[in-house]
């Protein structure tokens, strides 16, 4: 049961409950300890209370909860916490990946124009990495596979070829439109919007 405190099954939300983080129970339970946080003790839509630490670990363990055991007797987990002192909702960039190349580029072969089933498609480097072409959003294209296997090595003027758009990277959005309920937790539906 102490496994349960290494995994990131609890919601951080601002202090405008809106959702900022994912951490562990035993993150939550520090930041909890300290006043940094308070726990939501969560029952349906029209039942969200804030509380703090000292009220928390005297709450009984429902059915369906995660527990930890103490020697003061087991203490729930809690699934969303509030940052007390924090109201900001800081800002990511996607992961620079594959999916998140082509998902830019639109399922688009940035040569031809032709939409491809994301197995028609590949990445290519516009500078090839063995000119010294990074792996950086502003030199990853999707391309159609036959397309990227004519290009070689070579650059596209080299090889015949025009980009279509210059490949830029995504602005960055709120983290709060990346965090997924892996876990499924039903309580953090309240505050994401998947």
């Amino acid at each position: 049961m102490s496994d349960i405190l290494n995994k990131t099954i609890v919601l951080v939300l601002n202090r405008n409950w809106q959702a900022i983080n994912i951490r562990t129970p035993a993150d939550a339970f520090c930041q909890m300890a300290t006043n940094a946080a308070t726990a939501l003790d969560i029952e349906g839509e029209s039942h969200i209370r804030p509380v703090a630490w000292e009220e928390w670990i005297t709450l009984p363990v429902r059915e369906g909860d995660h527990a930890v055991h103490t020697t003061r007797g087991a203490i729930r987990v809690p699934t969303v916490i509030v940052a007390v002192n924090f109201a900001k909702v800081p800002k990511k960039r996607p992961k620079l990946n594959a999916k998140n190349i082509r998902d830019r580029d639109g399922n688009r072969c940035q040569y031809t124009g032709w939409l491809l089933h994301p197995t028609e498609g590949n990445l290519d480097h516009v500078v090839p990495r063995s000119r010294g072409g990074a792996d950086t959003w502003e030199n990853l294209v999707w391309a159609a596979r036959d397309v990227n296997q004519r290009k070689a090595d070579r650059l596209p003027h080299e090889a015949g070829l025009k980009l279509l758009s210059v490949p830029r990277a995504p602005k960055e959005m709120p983290v709060s439109a990346m965090i997924r309920n892996a876990h499924g937790v039903a309580e953090w539906k309240l505050f994401l919007t998947e």
